[in-house]
């Protein structure tokens, strides 16, 4: 708890950019799961690409021509552990200079990959996806 207070201390960034591709399929995605507004779907899109449990290249970072964010807007009032969740993927320090760049990362690389399984299964929702994930990740603990 004491290094969550520390994170409110530390000076950040404001805003988070898409990649250009990503700004109509955010747009697209919010529409078809039917889960919430497009901040909640760039949230679930960086928490599932984490999950994957994958480092991704800074050498690869897509453009910023896309949907940008505030912090307070993506995050609401869970910056803090998003951040949290990225730094201690990456074994970071949360006021690392590329943290930004890492969350973006992440988010365009979920919502790609969000995309890219509801082109193959068309006829699936947004609580089917949710409901497909969690249980596949709970029967990696048993």
């Amino acid at each position: 708890m004491n290094c969550l207070m520390n994170l409110k201390k530390i000076k950040m960034f404001t805003h988070i950019k898409t990649s250009k591709e990503n700004r109509e399929v955010v747009a697209q995605l919010t529409r078809k799961l039917n889960l919430g507004t497009e901040n909640i779907i760039s949230r679930i899109a960086l928490t599932y690409s984490l999950s994957l449990d994958r480092k991704l290249n800074l050498s690869e970072i897509q453009n910023s021509g896309g949907k940008e964010y505030s912090t307070k807007v993506l995050f609401g009032d869970y910056a803090d552990i998003y951040l949290a969740m990225v730094a201690m993927h990456y074994n970071l320090h949360i006021s690392e200079k590329d943290l930004a760049k890492y969350l973006k990362m992440h988010i365009d690389d979920g919502l790609s990959l969000i995309n890219d399984e509801f082109n193959i299964n068309t006829n699936m929702d947004g609580f089917d996806f949710l409901i497909k994930k969690v249980e596949s990740s709970l029967s990696l603990i048993s």
